[in-house]
Formats: structure tokens, C-alpha cells, sequence
């Protein structure tokens, strides 16, 4: 029994590879039915089924491409030679696919194909189409349109792909590189009354800038070339900072806690000590009422800033959308002390009676503390905003 389950195993896939590269063939996908009745072959060469699927589709494969060809040619079109190229170098790899089970043997026919020498057409294709990239990639240098730019450097890269050895192809490819890419300035504009040093407006726009760039976006923070020409500018402007007065306020509570306090003898209706079953006195347990005023000391200072963040086009010029922005840091210290039997206090009130007063923070300091929301704020709208820039 054993023995036998391989060799149904065997036979079901035998039969499933068939069936595959015969439904292939019937949906007219020509390449794919090849290519597994090929890899049918390599196990089985004398598979007459696979042999007639390889034989037919390898047939009506290089057909159609030849005439595919033949259209391409009788149209020409100079665009058309990269597509001439590939159709060639496709049943080139055809043909070498092919070659890896051929000749093979059906009855008293073999089957062999005959070799084609498809490199000088693919040669001469690659090249035409590479005169074809490298002059039209010039002519859309020569629109000042950006998209055309980037258009160019495609081309320019197909060019230097196929051929390679164009005069300063490099160049052209460095040229339209820089051209087409669209450069945004991200700054940010303390329009406040409060002023806040470099080193924070610094830390603000520490932007993950390789994460924001894309293929044809880059993003600065800083303009270290004058020269540089940007395409967007995002302005994270701040136009309202509010820090409140230092806030102290005052609360009394009077904390009450019941605790046990030895006990008493339970007494019966006569004054006599009542007894258990196991003749011991009953006792029951005194409770005390501890008590403690609790005199806490909440300080409060809050800062808030607002402002918006802004996307504007250079050409044209124009607004493209503005957001609300804003981030709010709190300082709060709880501090306490106990008038009484500190007993009747809780963990958490106990804690708070061993802390002091602090110094409020200054402004500056308040304005400091909301860096870390502020940069999240800033981060989240650029990242939102990045659709508007292409």
C-alpha cells in the first residue's frame, strides 16, 4: 500500500501539469503553456500530449510576434523600435527555452524547431530605439515643463540601458534629474509675542526628511544653497502663544477614619459576660474615630499654542491649503500637610504630605514643555499635507 500512494501522488500531478499547460493554451496565453509543457518535458520527454501543446503554442506564439513585428515596421514609427526589441528578445527567450527539450521524439516524427538568429535584430532594434529615447528625451528638455523633465530623464535612462555610449548621456540624465524634481522648504514663523530661542525652532523641524521625500520630492529645512530655487513652501506659523498666571489654590478636607480599639465582653440582658459554645467569653471589637484635616496646595500653570500650518505653490503662485495647528502643555504639583492624627489618611494623601511647594516654571519653560506636542502636531500635518505636492 505503501508503495502504491507514490505513484498515484505522481500520476495526480502528471495529470494536474497537463491539464494546466492545456488551459493555457485554450485561454491563448501562449508563453505560459510553453513554459509548463516544457517543464512537463524535462520529466517526461516522451509525453506526446505536452509535445503536441508545445508544438502548437510555440507555433502560434512566434506567428503572431512576427507579425506583430511586421505591423511595428510597416508603421514606422521611431517610437516603435523599443517594442520591435522586446518582441524580438521575447522569442529569443522563447526559443531558448524551447531548446532545452528539443529534439524530441513523438511516434516516428521528431520535433525540432528551427534556429533563428534573432541578435542582429535585436541589435539593431535596441539601438534605433535608443536614438529614439536619447533625441526625444532632448526635445522635452527643451519645454521647461517639469513633467516633461521627468519624462527626459526616463528616456535619457532607457537610452544609456540599450546603448550606453551617447555624449554626456550622464549629464543629460544629472540635468533632468535636478530639473524635474520638485523641492519644498518647510519653515517655521514665530509670529508671537513671545520669543523663543533657535535651538527650539531647530528641534521643532527635526523632520524625518527621508521619509518624507519621494522619487521626485525632496523636502529642506534649511536653505544651504542660495541659489536653490523651491517649487512649495510649507509655513508652520505661530501666531498665538497664551501661558496663564502662576494659580495657587487651597483645599481643606477633614479626613475621618474608623479604626479597631481593642474590644468589649458581650454582655447579656442580665450584665452578664455571655459565653460560646465552647464556654469562652464572647468579645466584641471598640472601634475609634481617627481624624485628620488635610490642607492641600494645588499649583497650576497651563501654556497653549496656536497657529496653522500652511501649503503654497510657487507657479503658480497660489495657496493650496491651510490647516489649524496648536499644543498645550500643563504644570500641576499637589502638595500638603496634616493638622491631626495623620492615621486616618490614605497612601495617596500620606504621599502628598511629605511634598513641598515648588517654583513655578517660567513662561519660556511653559513654552518649552509643549516642544514634544508641538512636534508631534507639526509631523502629523506635513505628513497629511504631502498629496498637495507633486
Amino acid at each position: 500500500m505503501k508503495r502504491i500512494i507514490p505513484v498515484i501522488l505522481v500520476s495526480i500531478f502528471i495529470i494536474g501539469g497537463c491539464g494546466s499547460s492545456k488551459k493555457q493554451l485554450e485561454k491563448g496565453n501562449y508563453d505560459a503553456a510553453i513554459d509548463r509543457a516544457v517543464k512537463q518535458l524535462r520529466r517526461d520527454p516522451q509525453d506526446n500530449k505536452q509535445i503536441t501543446i508545445l508544438e502548437r503554442s510555440y507555433k502560434i506564439a512566434n506567428d503572431q510576434d512576427n507579425e506583430r513585428i511586421r505591423f511595428l515596421k510597416l508603421e514606422a514609427r521611431p517610437e516603435n523600435w523599443d517594442e520591435i526589441y522586446l518582441v524580438s528578445k521575447r522569442m529569443n527567450d522563447r526559443q531558448s527555452l524551447v531548446r532545452t527539450v528539443t529534439p524530441l521524439n513523438s511516434g516516428s516524427r521528431t520535433i525540432d524547431f528551427p534556429y533563428v538568429d534573432y541578435m542582429p535584430e535585436m541589435i539593431a532594434a535596441k539601438r534605433k530605439s535608443a536614438d529614439f529615447y536619447y533625441a526625444h528625451g532632448n526635445e522635452l528638455m527643451k519645454s521647461g515643463l517639469k513633467e516633461n523633465y521627468r519624462q527626459a530623464f526616463n528616456e535619457f535612462v532607457r537610452a544609456k540601458e540599450y546603448v550606453g555610449d551617447y555624449e554626456s548621456i550622464d549629464n543629460r540624465i544629472q540635468e533632468a534629474r535636478y530639473l524635474g524634481m520638485s523641492r519644498v522648504f518647510v519653515s517655521l514663523q514665530n509670529k508671537s509675542m513671545i520669543k523663543f530661542p533657535q535651538e527650539f525652532e531647530e528641534d521643532l523641524l527635526a523632520l524625518d526628511l527621508p521619509g518624507l521625500n519621494s522619487e521626485w520630492v525632496e523636502y529642506h529645512t534649511r536653505n544651504l544653497d542660495p541659489n536653490t530655487e523651491f517649487d512649495y513652501f510649507i509655513n508652520i506659523n505661530i501666531r498665538n502663544i497664551a501661558v496663564s498666571p502662576d494659580q495657587t489654590m487651597q483645599r481643606d478636607t477633614v479626613v475621618k477614619r474608623e479604626v479597631e480599639d481593642g474590644f468589649i465582653y458581650q454582655l447579656d440582658t442580665k450584665g452578664n459576660v455571655m459565653k460560646d459554645t465552647l464556654g469562652n467569653d464572647i468579645k466584641m471589637p471598640k472601634y475609634k474615630t481617627l481624624q485628620c484635616a488635610l490642607i492641600e496646595t494645588v499649583q497650576s500653570k497651563a501654556c497653549v499654542i496656536d497657529g496653522d500650518i500652511e501649503v503654497t505653490q510657487v507657479n503658480p503662485d497660489k495657496v493650496l491649503k491651510k490647516d489649524p495647528l496648536g499644543a498645550q502643555s500643563n504644570f500641576e504639583h499637589i502638595s500638603a500637610r496634616a493638622l491631626g492624627d495623620i492615621e486616618a489618611l490614605s497612601t495617596n494623601q500620606l504621599e502628598r504630605t511629605k511634598s513641598k511647594t515648588l517654583p513655578f516654571p517660567s513662561d519660556i519653560e511653559m513654552v518649552l514643555r509643549c516642544s514634544e506636542a508641538l512636534k508631534q502636531a507639526i509631523r502629523g500635518a506635513v505628513q497629511n499635507n504631502r498629496r498637495f505636492i507633486n
